[in-house]
C-alpha cells in the first residue's frame, strides 16, 4: 500500500511549532476555547499571515472569522512534533545542569521521559533522581541495550562531550542535545542540536549594541530556543 503523501514543513516553522504548542496548552488549561491567528501571532511576536501559513502545513481546521478550535489545534501540533508517542532520553553529565535537567518536568511529560543518567563520578553512581539509578559512564551501552534512548542528552564539561557523543552513537542513538561547550562531529544520519547559553548572549548582544529592529530578530522570541543544526536536518 502506497505511503500518504506527506508534504515537508519547513524547519523555521518546525522550530515555530514548539513555542505555539506552549501557548496553546496555557491558554486550554486557562479555558479558553477558540483562538486567532492573531492571538497567536501576538503572544509568539510573529505576524499572523506567517501564523497562518506555518499552520497550514497541519492541514486544514481554521474557520474564516472564527479561528481555531483551540484544543483540537494544540492536538494536532502535538501529533505533528510526535509528543503522543515514547521518547527514552539518556543523560549524561550530572553535575549542576545535568541534574536540573533530569529534574526537569519537559523531560517528563508529553512523550519524553529519562530512561538513563550517567556521570563518570563515582560518588554519584548509585544515587537516583526522580526514581531513575545513575549509573558510570562506563556501563552505558549495557543500560542502553535494555531501554534504548531515542535522544542523547550531553551535560558534560566540552573536552569529554565528543567521547560521549561517539559513544552515544555506537549504541544506537538518532539524536544528540547537547548542551556542553564543545562543537561535535557525528554521521549525517544522526540529528545534532545545540544549546549553548553563552551563543545566545552573543546574539542579544549583537542587537543591542547595533540597536536593530529587536520586532524582526530572530533573539527576541520570549521563549528559549536551541541553536544548532546538524548538516543532516533541515535548515
Amino acid at each position: 500500500m502506497p505511503t500518504p503523501y506527506h508534504r515537508r514543513i519547513p524547519g523555521a516553522t518546525v522550530a515555530r511549532l514548539p513555542v505555539y504548542q506552549r501557548i496553546l496548552l496555557e491558554m486550554v488549561r486557562g479555558g479558553t476555547s477558540t483562538v486567532s491567528s492573531d492571538q497567536l501571532a501576538d503572544m509568539a511576536r510573529v505576524n499572523a499571515s506567517k501564523v497562518r501559513k506555518d499552520l497550514s502545513f497541519l492541514g486544514s481546521f481554521g474557520t474564516r472569522g472564527s479561528g481555531y478550535d483551540a484544543e483540537y489545534l494544540l492536538s494536532q501540533i502535538d501529533r505533528e512534533l510526535g509528543l503522543d508517542g515514547d521518547w527514552p532520553v539518556a543523560i549524561v553529565g550530572l553535575g549542576n545542569l545535568g541534574r536540573a535537567l533530569a529534574n526537569s518536568p519537559g523531560f517528563t511529560s508529553r512523550g519524553f521521559r529519562v530512561a538513563g543518567l550517567f556521570d563518570v563520578d563515582t560518588a554519584l553512581v548509585g544515587r537516583h533522581i526522580r526514581g531513575v539509578a545513575i549509573h558510570h559512564l562506563d556501563d552505558f551501552e549495557g543500560v542502553a541495550s535494555g531501554d534504548p534512548p531515542k535522544i542523547g542528552v550531553i551535560a558534560t564539561p566540552g573536552p569529554a562531550a565528543q567521547g560521549v557523543a561517539d559513544r552515544m552513537v555506537r549504541a544506537g542513538v538518532g539524536s544528540v542535545l547537547n548542551f556542553a561547550p564543545r562543537v561535535l562531529s557525528v554521521p549525517a544520519n544522526v540529528l545534532l542540536r545545540y544549546v549553548d547559553l553563552s551563543i545566545e548572549l552573543q546574539v542579544m548582544s549583537f542587537y543591542l549594541s547595533h540597536g536593530d529592529d529587536r520586532e524582526t530578530a530572530e533573539a527576541s522570541s520570549p521563549l528559549p530556543h536551541v541553536v544548532g543544526l546538524s548538516p543532516a536536518g533541515p535548515s
